[in-house]
């Protein structure tokens, strides 16, 4: 998650995180070996730019469905339920399934929300004295399941499924005067197809390798959609070893959109994957492009350190895609080995952008 808070939540949550998952390693270790899984299951607690304190409890549980098959990255399942001062809750369920020898893959995520959330409006120049509260509940379904060419190379279908409902906001404010598709509650259901190249050597946190992503997803009426909109996306990643097992890692990716596109399908900038340190919806529209970078190195024992940066922006048109009001964002980290044999790590992470824009995230996995 999230947080703006400082010396203190970085210590609270250190020891409340960590110190479980040191007394149940050994048990852990052992159970991998037997059966090639493991099972995490440890308490949330955390502070963020949205969710303020927020409490819970998160479980990841990764395997090999042929436990003799290593040819195949490491299949995980993540589960999270949680509840924050500001009375947001959220119940996901999310992972990548590796079929023996990778032949098939598939991608998931499973989740229910009710969010209190903020809105500056639309566009690269919303102010931040724009800002207003809204909240809504939300069922998301998305799959993803994808086949093996050879050559590294995985052609997939995509599914995605949201329901949007009980939306409150201020009458006569942003969303009505901006004419926001969706903000009455909607429903949205669309089907599209991706092309994938990747050599990344670990599911979790690579250290060689690329990958280059394209996909679309159509949501029509044919499909139960409430509106008609198209979504196009490019992720490309690139991972690098450089001295001592330090790793440099760069993203470039972009969102496009056309058509009529609600609210919860806008693109949105910042969160904890993309740009660090902004609010995530801070500025949203059609379109975005963000490109970031992470330099990763060990220190001692089971943890590593990161320094990361990006640049990024929104816009209506693609003709508006340009260089002003550029937004930027950089940050520093720290990483615990939960796996290390899988590379699983739980990340903290500060991240600082423009403005009064800055944070604390607290995730399990790497931003990309």
């Amino acid at each position: 998650m999230r947080s703006q808070n400082k010396s203190f939540f970085r210590i609270f949550a250190m020891v409340v995180l960590l110190a479980p998952f040191h007394r149940a390693k050994a048990q852990l270790d052992t159970l991998k070996l037997r059966s090639s899984r493991s099972v995490l299951v440890l308490p949330v607690v955390a502070r963020s730019i949205e969710t303020s304190w927020s409490f819970g409890l998160a479980s990841s549980f990764t395997f090999h469905i042929n436990p003799k098959d290593r040819l195949s990255r490491t299949s995980n399942l993540q589960a999270l339920a949680l509840y924050s001062l500001r009375k947001q809750f959220v119940v996901a369920i999310n992972g990548s399934i590796y079929f023996p020898g990778e032949k098939y893959i598939l991608n998931q995520q499973l989740s229910y929300s009710y969010y209190p959330d903020k809105f500056w409006g639309l566009g690269k120049t919303s102010a931040d004295s724009s800002e207003e509260n809204y909240s809504y509940k939300q069922y998301y379904i998305y799959l993803h399941p994808q086949t093996h060419l050879g050559n590294k190379i995985y052609v997939g279908l995509l599914y995605e499924f949201q329901r949007l409902f009980s939306v409150k906001y201020d009458l006569g404010g942003l969303f009505d005067r901006e004419n926001i598709y969706g903000r009455n509650g909607y429903h949205v259901s669309g089907f599209g197809a991706s092309f994938t190249y990747d050599t990344r050597n670990n599911a979790f946190s690579p250290d060689k390798g690329e990958m280059l992503q394209f996909y679309f997803n159509h949501f029509a009426n044919y499909f139960g959609s409430d509106y008609n909109y198209t979504n196009f996306v490019v992720d490309t990643r690139k991972f690098l070893r450089t001295h001592r097992r330090q790793v440099l890692a760069v993203q470039a990716t972009a969102s496009f959109n056309a058509g009529e596109v609600p609210l919860r399908s806008l693109a949105l900038l910042g969160g904890s994957s993309k740009m660090r340190g902004y609010y995530e919806g801070r500025y949203r529209d059609k379109n975005l492009v963000v490109i970031q970078a992470e330099y990763r190195l060990p220190l001692f024992w089971r943890f590593s350190a990161v320094g990361f940066g990006g640049i990024g922006n929104v816009s209506d048109r693609l003709s508006d895609m340009n260089f002003q009001y550029l937004k930027y964002s950089f940050g520093t980290g720290l990483r615990f080995a939960l796996n290390t044999a899988e590379k699983l790590n739980l990340r903290l992470d500060y991240g600082i952008g423009a403005g009064k824009s800055n944070g604390f995230y607290l995730q399990l996995g790497e931003a990309f």
